[in-house]
């Protein structure tokens, strides 16, 4: 099996919570299935990011802060590289230009085109763990852009799509999807399963869990997701075509 696995911020924001996603990527690939890791930059990287800009230039452009944004993702990606070649296990980071994912030119609010997927099956022949930087993506001037907001969940639906993967994992710091934040509704309920139209109109309406880019491209190429927590090893909640909210 090929299975598609993203990680967030929080999920990477430190050294012990790299190593526990490590771990866990290592476990699927000891199953014998091929893995592809998407992450999201560490933790308030980027807002770090914005600040040092803001201290460059308080109008930067916008081609610039893109460049700039990079640097998060390929930061985690390497490190989790690191991590995984620590535990024993073959791995390989890739950003987008690497992995060639093409997107249109609107910098901060670039939407996926195409994935040239070639490199990244050679890696996986060769029995290596891929992991990607989520949220970039290239050009047709070969100038880094960013997906916007969601961007590095757009990621990982994009890949698993073009590669056919038979899972794609989207991995938070809760452990699915509820019929309310249970954040702050204590009475919220986790579902077992929700459709893309339940899912889509959760997060047009606010929910957090999944953007609704990232939701429409699963519609669209029929990929299965679970939205699950990195946190603990409890079932999440199934995102697919012709269920029943119960939230409604």
């Amino acid at each position: 099996m090929l299975i598609v696995k993203k990680f967030g911020g929080t999920s990477v924001a430190n050294r012990e919570r790299i190593l526990h996603v490590a771990k866990r990527c290592k476990k699927e690939y000891e199953k014998g299935n091929d893995v592809v890791v998407v992450l999201s930059a560490m933790g308030d990287v980027t807002d770090q990011l914005i600040d040092k800009a803001k201290e460059i230039n308080e109008t930067p452009s916008e081609r610039e802060m893109d460049m700039l944004f990079t640097i998060g993702e390929q930061m985690s990606v390497a490190l989790m590289a690191m991590a995984l070649e620590g535990l024993g296990v073959p791995a390989v980071s890739l950003n987008a230009f690497q992995a060639k994912i093409h997107t249109t030119s609107v910098h901060g609010d670039a939407k996926i085109t195409h994935i040239e997927t070639e490199r990244i099956r050679e890696e996986l022949a060769q029995k290596k763990i891929v992991i990607v930087t989520g949220f970039q993506g290239i050009d047709e001037n070969d100038d880094y852009t960013t997906l916007g907001r969601g961007g590095s969940d757009t990621t990982a639906v994009a890949l698993a799509a073009a590669l056919q993967a038979d899972a794609c994992e989207i991995y938070t710091d809760v452990d699915g999807v509820y019929t309310a934040d249970p954040r702050k509704v204590p009475t919220a309920r986790k579902l077992d399963e929700i459709s893309y139209d339940d899912m889509l109109h959760m997060a047009l309406n606010g929910a957090q869990v999944l953007h609704s880019r990232c939701v429409e491209l699963a519609k669209k190429f029929e990929i299965p997701l679970v939205v699950r927590s990195s946190m603990n090893e409890r079932e999440g909640t199934v995102v697919r075509e012709k269920t029943v909210c119960p939230c409604r």
